[in-house]
């Protein structure tokens, strides 16, 4: 895949991620609202870390030539992946527990 078939990937899934959690943003109180936009923002830098790290993999891995005087290893790329990898899911897990709604009764 061409590096414009990857930012075209990334731009619908952003804009996926922003059409599914803008539904009914009119009837939530002003701290709902902050608390949805977070989560949101929290996805959506799940998604371009996942992202990230899936064009590491495909292009960075399999393609390490010299960048610039510098050659990464294939374990430091390794490395940055995981690191990406790990950020990803635990973004991902707290915009999901953003974009819940809050118990008023919890126990």
């Amino acid at each position: 895949m061409k590096l414009t078939d990857w930012i075209v990937t990334l731009a619908i899934l952003l804009m996926a991620i922003a059409f599914l959690c803008a539904r009914r943003r009119s009837a939530w109180s002003r701290n709902d609202r902050v608390r949805h936009m977070a989560g949101t923002r929290l996805l959506m830098q799940a998604a371009c870390a996942l992202w990230a790290a899936l064009l590491i993999v495909a292009h960075g891995l399999f393609m390490i030539d010299d960048l610039g005087r510098l050659r990464p290893t294939s374990i430091a790329a390794l490395a940055g992946v995981a690191g990406l990898v790990l950020c990803s899911c635990y973004w991902s897990v707290r915009g999901h527990r953003l974009l819940k709604s809050r118990r008023i009764f919890g126990g």
